[in-house]
């Protein structure tokens, strides 16, 4: 095929991005379809107009460019654009875990809530302001230092062996997220040492 251009003043105008139906029969461009653009000098503007190989063959594939203002013809192939991206999700930080698993309240919860308490800890995001026995149990207070936020998290006094299952779960948690990861587990709660200890807001459990 033989194509023909007209060059003129170049100019800073914006052409119109491609469209997705035929601008002459209005049916949609299947992906993979052949389509072909007619661009035109029309003063102020380009005008660009793209129609299916059937418009052209009928309507403008004949005195097309010749008409005033021609500057450009091409064929192409009409390319279906790729999904959008999905939305960004919010990574599941230690701290809205721990925030999340203290609302729950529930002592399966305990362990994980005291491995997130840890970490906190060590990132000098939670303070320990106190540290009492309730029903047998070590419970550490902790303080939120900006927004004075309290969490009492109960020791679940976890063996070595525990120690580690529960670490691995927690990796997960927020890898996957607290509402991902406990949906996939709620049968059978955090892990089997998940029964022992604890963490909950301060005044409850």
């Amino acid at each position: 095929m033989v194509y023909r251009v007209v060059f003129g003043v170049m100019s800073e105008w914006k052409i119109r991005p491609r469209a997705a139906a035929c601008r002459a029969c209005g049916v949609s461009f299947s992906d993979g379809q052949v389509y072909h653009t007619l661009l035109f000098d029309e003063r102020r503007e380009y005008s660009r107009t793209d129609v299916c190989q059937g418009c052209w063959d009928r309507q403008y594939g004949h005195g097309a460019v010749d008409r005033k203002g021609f500057v450009s013809h091409w064929r192409a192939k009409f390319l279906s654009p790729p999904p959008s991206p999905p939305e960004p999700v919010q990574k599941e930080t230690a701290e809205s875990a721990l925030r999340k698993l203290v609302e729950l309240g529930e002592r399966r919860h305990r362990p994980a809530c005291f491995i997130l308490a840890a970490m906190l800890e060590r990132k000098r995001v939670l303070k320990v302001r106190e540290e009492v026995v309730r029903e047998g149990s070590r419970v550490f207070v902790y303080e939120h230092g900006k927004s004075g936020d309290v969490f009492a998290v109960h020791d679940p006094k976890l063996e070595l062996r525990e120690l580690a299952a529960v670490q691995r779960d927690v990796a997960e948690l927020l890898r996957s997220g607290v509402d991902v990861f406990l949906g996939a587990r709620k049968d059978d709660g955090l892990t089997a040492a998940a029964e022992v200890g604890g963490g909950a807001a301060a005044g409850s459990v």
